[in-house]
């Protein structure tokens, strides 16, 4: 089952790739503003000053999150990590003076101080909500146990209004998602719910 279902997350965003490049409709968001705002919200379990730290952004897609990261931080090593090869193949295209580790594959014996993920858990396709759980909660184990400092990632809301809800999307609970990763990874959690897109960002630190 898990074969097949990576096998559908990388058809559906290749596709997307296929048709709109590496841009932010290329990894199926709305706006830059809003690819924008996700990614400021994902980075602050990183302190502003902060310096020399490694990241991996899981399901980097195309590496927009490096690029937006060079106007905030002097010096990090960032690596990114996406199981679509087409992906891959366009973020080292971008990457052009060669700054970056990019990876179809993880070496789990390989820690990073942060793991970063923003969007891998919003298109759950024709799967079942107990199937896209059971994935969501596999994911963050592995991303749990690769940061040494902490890791964050983002997910849509079940509090958007119904109207709004498209049903190739996973809404997710954010209170049983604070209490999943309290219970099982660490009691330093933040939950950010109060910005302006339904969605919320957890903070995990150790």
């Amino acid at each position: 089952m898990k074969n097949h279902l990576l096998n559908n997350i990388v058809k559906y965003y290749n596709s997307k790739l296929k048709i709109h490049g590496p841009n932010y409709k290329g990894v199926d968001w709305n706006s830059l503003s809003s690819q924008s705002l996700r990614f400021k919200k994902i980075l602050k379990i990183i302190k502003r000053k902060e310096t020399n730290f490694s990241l991996l952004d899981y399901g980097c897609g195309y590496g927009a999150l490096y690029h937006y990261m060079n106007g905030l931080y002097n010096q990090f090593q960032y690596t990114g990590y996406d199981i679509s090869n087409e992906m891959i193949f366009k973020a080292k295209e971008m990457d052009l003076k060669a700054k970056c580790k990019w990876y179809t594959h993880l070496d789990n014996k390989i820690k990073f101080d942060y793991v970063l993920s923003s969007g891998i858990f919003n298109v759950k396709m024709n799967f079942s909500e107990e199937v896209w759980k059971d994935y969501i909660t596999n994911t963050l184990e592995e991303i749990n146990s690769i940061s040494n400092k902490g890791f964050s990632f983002n997910m849509l809301s079940n509090l958007a209004e119904k109207k709004r809800r498209e049903k190739k999307l996973y809404y997710a609970d954010p209170v049983y998602f604070f209490d999943y990763c309290s219970n099982y990874f660490s009691q330093q959690i933040e939950l950010l719910d109060n910005y302006s897109l339904y969605e919320f960002t957890i903070i995990v630190r150790k």
